[in-house]
């Protein structure tokens, strides 16, 4: 039910460009959940969510430090037993892209470098599809950033 009341915030943002309506309820869904001390799968989908709906990059930045806290505390049973068709190996290269580009549009090249490399370090847990080429053109993307690419 959490998981998919997320979706549904997911779906106001991406899908119908409201992200006030999403970050209202991402933070009804945060209190209901109790914040950081929740279920860590939770926290951690939550946080990745409300990122997205930030429009401060250092509000953004730190939620998405706490949806990487929470998934160093999530188990492969816990994200099957949820449905989610990823091990918890596979949420990581996405976490650290997030963080990558909020440290890129701070103007902290070292810590963008840092997370892209950590991303791309645990891109083999994604498979071939959808969502392991979203995060590998983000990735890219990144690459060719004059400020951030490789060097």
């Amino acid at each position: 039910m959490t998981l998919a009341r997320i979706a549904e915030g997911v779906a106001s943002h991406h899908h119908r460009g409201r992200p006030a309506e999403a970050r209202e309820l991402f933070a009804r869904i945060w209190d209901e959940i109790g914040g950081e001390s929740g279920d860590p799968l939770h926290v951690c989908v939550l946080a990745h969510a409300m990122a997205d709906v930030q429009d401060d990059v250092r509000e953004e930045l730190l939620w998405d430090q706490r949806a990487l806290a929470a998934a160093g505390l999530l188990t492969d049973d816990r994200v099957a037993q949820a449905g989610v068709p990823l091990p918890v190996a596979g949420l990581y290269p996405s976490l650290h892209l997030n963080l990558a580009e909020c440290y890129r549009r701070l103007g902290d090249p070292g810590r963008a470098r840092e997370h892209v490399e950590l991303a791309r370090a645990g891109i083999g847990a994604l498979g071939d599809d959808e969502y392991g080429r979203l995060i590998r053109n983000g990735l890219a993307r990144l690459d060719r950033s004059p400020t951030v690419g490789r060097r």
